[in-house]
């Protein structure tokens, strides 16, 4: 059948190989073969073809990042990265992102996950999602490293991981007004390379602070936001809880909890049920901001599978507020975006390169 998704799976274990070829053809799937480094794995990309790739990050021979980097210059295929939450693996699965990797799937339990099945839905779900992304041949300027620059974050403190701690209340007072209304930008699938388009394109003084929801597992959200902070002007950090943003500064929402704010204008941890399968989730944030800010809040709406954002959206358009959305040819996955635009909640619908561009006309207007 013309339909079936064909699957190369890449992993230096023979049971992850076992075992997520055998969730792949359950689903449907064809797996069209199996690899157990980088070497066997672009060798047979090159030669088979496949719709996708699940890889892994740490192999002999040739790493996963290394396949990717090679993979995307010569032959753009869509890969899902199968990786464990680990301090190595982590900053080298977002760094794939970054490369062109569609999405991650985090293994949850270490490089050989017994229990890999607790992520069997996610995995098919993603591996069909990246079927149908686009891709464009890696650019320069999306992988060069910018110069090392004097850190930004000694007087706040350090970030926890959010799936691990909630952070009790913090001490200092906090001022009744609730600062600058946000710019929250919402996405998904594609969304961490997306973001780092949006956010080298904002200036230092940019004039909103900037909080982020990224549909990503929990333990990635914290090397994402590293990523980010090396790729733009503004300081960018995994969200406190109990912290104020603050012009200047952009903020990613931990992975496995929801990201709200409190009537000061406060980020806060909030352990409720996901929403539409995901935590955190766009309309959560975006709708407690609309509570606080009114139509002073800006919604972004980028890449992504699903309609995660637009019942947010809606709630801000009802309030009076702006929202600007990525357009069809731009996005990696044309889900969220379209779901705002089709419902006619976008106030402009921009490609990629022209997001921050607009993001700075309106807050110029807006002040």
């Amino acid at each position: 059948m013309d339909d079936v998704v064909r699957v190369l799976v890449v992993d230096d274990s023979a049971l992850m190989r076992q075992m997520i070829s055998r969730f792949l053809t359950e689903a449907g799937m064809e797996v069209v073969a199996t690899a157990r480094d980088g070497v066997d794995g672009l060798e047979k990309a090159l030669a088979l073809k496949p719709d996708v790739i699940t890889l892994d990050v740490q192999m002999p021979r040739m790493s996963g990042l290394e396949m990717l980097r090679r993979l995307m210059d010569e032959q753009p295929t869509p890969v899902v990265m199968v990786s464990s939450v680990t301090q190595h693996q982590t900053p080298t699965a977002v760094e794939a992102l970054m490369l062109g990797a569609v999405d991650v799937v985090a293994k949850p339990g270490g490089s050989i996950s017994l229990n890999l099945a607790e992520v069997k839905a996610e995995l098919v779900t993603k591996v069909r999602t990246a079927a149908g992304a686009k891709l464009e041949r890696r650019r320069s300027r999306e992988t060069a490293e910018p110069p090392p620059r004097q850190a930004r974050h000694e007087a706040a403190p350090a970030a926890e991981t959010a799936a691990d701690h909630v952070r009790p209340p913090v001490s200092p007072a906090v001022s009744s007004r609730a600062g600058e209304a946000p710019v929250v930008v919402g996405s998904s699938t594609g969304g961490p390379s997306a973001l780092a388009t949006v956010l080298a394109g904002l200036p230092e003084d940019f004039p909103r602070p900037v909080v982020i929801v990224q549909h990503m597992p929990a333990g990635f959200t914290a090397s994402l936001a590293k990523r980010l902070d090396r790729l733009s002007p503004l300081s960018v950090d995994e969200a406190q809880d109990y912290r104020q943003p603050r012009p200047g500064e952009a903020w990613v929402a931990p992975g496995g909890v929801h990201l709200v704010f409190d009537e000061f204008g406060r980020m806060r941890y909030s352990r409720t049920a996901p929403h539409l399968g995901m935590r955190p989730a766009v309309d959560l944030t975006l709708e407690s901001a609309v509570d606080v800010w009114g139509s002073d809040v800006i919604a972004v709406i980028l890449t992504g599978m699903g309609v995660d954002g637009a019942r947010g959206a809606r709630k801000l358009k009802r309030a009076g507020g702006r929202v600007l959305a990525q357009d069809e040819q731009s996005s990696v996955v044309y889900g969220m975006p379209r779901a705002v635009a089709e419902m006619g909640l976008a106030d402009d619908v921009r490609p990629l390169t022209g997001i921050a561009e607009a993001l700075i006309d309106w807050v110029s207007v807006r002040r």
